[in-house]
């Protein structure tokens, strides 16, 4: 269990993605109602809701916005109408994109979507166009100093797949979607609390950008995470280490 860990290269789109509160919360809610209303409101019988409910805590959402959410969604009315739709396609590079959206209007949403691609230079392509590129996993991020020696002797205990390092000193341990909860369980109860875990699509390999090259990824990732229907988008690009966003 060894490797480099390209989360560095997305912390930052994060930090900014992270300060749009308000829209943040928008998006969360739909999902917290989405899960409610297709698994149930107990979070013990229903991981994806629970795996929501972490983001929106992370998110800083307040405990009774959360519960209003689920309260509704579980009522079986709220959110009825609501499909998830994943939409794939190239980017400025050739870098391949993944783009997760939850939305009550399928012809907008498409067109929202296909707008960005195109103004950033990129295509929106047909469905199995990158998706067989990425794999869906759970990842568990760490800080800079946290024990890796501990991380990963734990992370091998309850069945994690990969404990990644990258250059800033952060840990990343990586799983398979149906033992996320588990192991994220097993090492918060060990005294080790994330910085962020979610569920991901990860990039089976990456593909390397220049700096102009990357403010224009940046730039689409920005513009599709901005749209209303976007819940969140993935790519393969692999930004420069040194890498300063314009």
């Amino acid at each position: 269990m060894a490797g480099h860990s390209k989360w560095s290269n997305i912390k930052h789109r994060k930090a900014g993605q992270d300060a749009k509160r308000a829209k943040a919360f928008t998006k969360l809610i739909r999902e917290l109602t989405v899960a409610a209303r297709d698994g149930g409101g107990n979070l013990e019988d229903n991981p994806g809701l629970r795996t929501v409910v972490d983001k929106a805590k992370a998110a800083q959402m307040p405990k009774d916005t959360m519960e209003r959410a689920i309260a509704r969604g579980a009522g079986g009315q709220d959110g009825a109408d609501l499909i998830a739709m994943t939409y794939e396609g190239y980017g400025p590079g050739g870098v391949a994109l993944l783009v997760e959206t939850m939305t009550d209007n399928r012809n907008r949403t498409v067109a929202e979507v296909r707008h960005a691609f195109t103004r950033a230079g990129g295509n929106l392509g047909t469905d199995g166009s990158v998706a067989y590129l990425f794999d869906k996993k759970g990842q568990i991020q760490f800080p800079a100093g946290t024990d890796e020696d501990a991380v990963v002797e734990i992370a091998i205990e309850v069945g994690a797949e990969d404990v990644l390092a990258d250059e800033d000193g952060g840990v990343e341990v990586i799983t398979a979607p149906d033992d996320f909860l588990k192991v994220k369980d097993a090492l918060i109860d060990r005294g080790f609390e994330p910085d962020q875990a979610e569920l991901s699509m990860v990039p089976q390999n990456y593909s390397d950008v220049d700096g102009d090259t990357a403010d224009k990824v940046l730039g689409l990732l920005n513009q599709l995470e901005d749209l209303d229907d976007v819940t969140s988008v993935y790519t393969n690009a692999n930004f420069p280490d040194d890498f300063e966003p314009e």
